[in-house]
């Protein structure tokens, strides 16, 4: 009995000191995304065709009310079939409005996906060759996961190698 512990003790000696040698790093993608001249870039495409969508909603929420108001001048003074039909075209336009909305919100969210893949990409690409480079078994985001506790000591922030193995500061 009393070797069978000494060697499963003998066993667990190098496993302990082989977890003593592992090395982790940890890092915040937010800080290198937004350094990233990428990131820049797809923003400023994001801006300029949330103005667009904007804009052209803008223009057809104007042709809408203006219809509105002139039926709502004349609505009294026109026969039936015409004040209804009138009516049928503003409800038409309105549902086309909704339906404009709609594809505005999808096309950004489309256009956000399309520009920040390649981005998130690059990035992780940067993340796997620094880990390879620092010989690290991990590096935690502390972005995108949540870690309620790093102990410093024991894992190296390597957000600034990130940087630098993308070329930026």
């Amino acid at each position: 009995m009393l070797k069978k512990i000494a060697i499963v003790i003998m066993l667990a000696l190098p496993l302990g000191a082989f977890a003593q040698t592992l090395k982790f790093g940890h890092m915040n993608s937010q800080d290198v995304i937004l350094a990233m001249p990428e990131y820049e870039k797809a923003q400023a495409e994001l801006v300029a065709l949330d103005k667009k969508y904007s804009e052209e909603l803008q223009r057809t929420q104007e042709e809408f009310n203006r219809k509105y108001e002139e039926f709502q001048r004349e609505a009294e003074t026109l026969p039936a079939n015409i004040a209804e039909r009138r009516q049928k075209e503003l409800q038409d336009m309105y549902q086309r409005q909704e339906q404009f909305q709609q594809d505005a919100y999808q096309g950004m969210q489309e256009a956000q996906n399309n520009l920040m893949m390649p981005i998130y990409q690059k990035l992780d690409d940067a993340i796997r060759s620094v880990g390879q480079a620092e010989g690290l078994v991990y590096i935690f985001d502390v972005v995108r996961t949540q870690i309620p506790y790093i102990n410093e000591s024991m894992s190296s922030d390597v957000t600034d190698k990130v940087k630098a193995q993308l070329g930026i500061r």
